[in-house]
């Protein structure tokens, strides 16, 4: 039986996968060419595939120094965020019938109604008295700012597991900390990936926080380094565009593999 192609949607789905494939395509022919050849067809291939172009920006941003620094903060920031927000996230939803608990779920969630630029001030100069604008305060404020959305996401997924499995473990001795690393946690592992891969992303790409944050510029990570090639060298789009396709390439590749938790975790989310 053949099914009626669904046109609207399907030129939608083509106009999507335009706006995302022509930019990433741009990004990497841009990265190989020289400036010579940018004065041609914008859209065309290079005519010789060189790197040095990518030499050249890695020598400029002092990029794996940088590599490093953004490495280093989305490991903590994912570990942390996973192990902390979800044990938050279970206090909460095993206690929601207390009125102090609903108070901080929806205390939580409704920092997720407040834009950044209007807490940005008082944040840089609270940090900055704590002496906290550095990587260690970059990690600290990250987990603390994807709390309110990963309680959101969190609780209503707890919620949906019997408490049962936590009566038959205490029954068997286990404490209410055992219960839910022993029980809890190992059933949280789709949502637990679908929280991961998004602060891995998030905490990757950011480029405002630590602007206004970092003080050290050895401590600049890499959308921040990116910056160079919108000041003096704001004309050389191929060591700019090679710089990006550097700093992109790892997210490529973690979203690439890791997609199917993304689409497992909603899905498992949604049914129960």
């Amino acid at each position: 039986m053949n099914k009626q192609t669904n046109w609207p949607v399907t030129i939608l789905l083509m106009i999507g996968s335009l706006a995302i494939l022509v930019p990433l395509y741009l990004t990497i022919t841009i990265a190989f060419k020289t400036p010579q050849e940018m004065a041609g067809n914008l859209l065309a291939l290079p005519q010789s595939w060189s790197l040095d172009n990518f030499a050249k920006a890695i020598e400029m941003t002092n990029f794996f120094n940088a590599f490093k620094n953004s490495a280093f903060v989305t490991f903590f920031v994912v570990i942390f965020t996973v192990l902390t927000n979800s044990l938050v996230s279970y206090v909460i939803a095993r206690n929601m019938h207390k009125k102090f608990y609903k108070f901080m779920f929806y205390y939580f969630v409704s920092a997720m109604f407040i834009p950044f630029p209007i807490i940005m001030l008082p944040i840089v100069k609270q940090t900055s008295l704590w002496g906290m604008d550095n990587l260690v305060g970059l990690i600290f404020l990250y987990i603390v700012f994807n709390l309110s959305f990963n309680i959101f996401i969190y609780v209503g997924y707890i919620r949906s597991i019997p408490k049962e499995l936590e009566e038959a473990a205490i029954m068997d001795g286990a404490s209410t900390w055992g219960v839910f690393w022993r029980v809890i946690f190992p059933l949280l592992a789709p949502m637990n990936a679908t929280v991961a891969i998004i602060t891995c992303l998030g905490a990757w790409n950011d480029f405002l926080l630590p602007l206004v944050l970092l003080s050290d510029q050895d401590a600049a990570t890499l959308p921040l380094v990116q910056y160079i090639f919108q000041t003096q060298f704001s004309t050389n789009y191929n060591l700019a565009f090679a710089s990006y396709l550097m700093a992109l390439a790892p997210m490529i590749i973690v979203y690439i593999f890791a997609q199917k938790w993304i689409i497992s975790g909603v899905m498992k989310g949604s049914i129960k």
